[in-house]
């Protein structure tokens, strides 16, 4: 595949299981190595780094995981701030401070002193953002950022990702299985199958595309080749 990331727009890559998606954001930011190609960062080739030198690249990279990841025993302070301890020289107050800067930003403030146990979905998703925001990354990373969540908190995630592209302009790559929330918070839409880029384009072009493998995907309806077993399916 060929595929430019527009820097400061948010890009969405959509695609059933088993398409490359995750495989995708794993690439960018170095934590695989492509076996052919190239990856680029602005102006920095880094398909072919050593791990030691990938550090100020993902430094540079906020990166929501599916299930949030937080650390279980930690408060939300710690989990937030464990970026920060890690790759910055702020002492505990300076910290404590950009914690809850970051966290008025999500709306979540109150949280400050629980563990994640003590979260709601949602909330944790929040908390899980704030920490990935919280060195103010020139990019961000999606990976399902609504997964487990109902409508209505994923409508909250589609105006979170909206809010901080306003308030910190960085560079987004969303990959989703969610439809309303593509079209919600897309400047480019890309759609890959098997391993390929089938479609990339503007919004409006999806939603205005015939091409049946298109509707198919953004109507949720399964087309003749879809109802066929997978090699898997049919090794079972």
């Amino acid at each position: 595949m060929d595929l430019e990331i527009p820097t400061g727009r948010t890009t969405v890559i959509l695609g059933p299981s088993g398409a490359g998606k995750s495989v995708m954001l794993k690439l960018m930011i170095g934590l695989l190595k492509p076996e052919a190609g190239e990856i680029w960062f602005g102006g920095t080739r880094i398909d072919g780094l050593p791990e030691r030198h990938l550090g100020d690249i993902r430094r540079r990279t906020g990166f929501l995981f599916q299930q949030g990841a937080l650390f279980d025993s930690m408060t939300v302070l710690d989990n937030v701030s464990f970026p920060l301890q890690e790759h910055t020289d702020l002492d505990t107050a300076a910290r404590r401070s950009r914690v809850q800067e970051t966290l008025q930003l999500l709306g979540v403030a109150e949280l400050m002193d629980r563990l994640p146990s003590e979260l709601s979905g949602g909330q944790r998703k929040r908390i899980a953002l704030a920490r990935a925001v919280v060195l103010r990354p020139e990019c961000m990373l999606y990976d399902e950022p609504t997964t487990g969540l109902d409508p209505i908190r994923s409508d909250v995630v589609a105006k979170l990702i909206q809010m901080l592209r306003r308030e910190l302009h960085p560079t987004s790559v969303v990959v989703t299985h969610d439809i309303p929330l593509a079209f919600k918070v897309a400047d480019q839409m890309v759609l890959l199958r098997h391993g390929r880029i089938y479609m990339d384009g503007p919004p409006e072009a999806f939603s205005s595309s015939k091409d049946p493998i298109i509707r198919s995907f953004l109507d949720g309806y399964a087309t003749e080749e879809d109802l066929e077993p997978t090699d898997t399916e049919a090794a079972a």
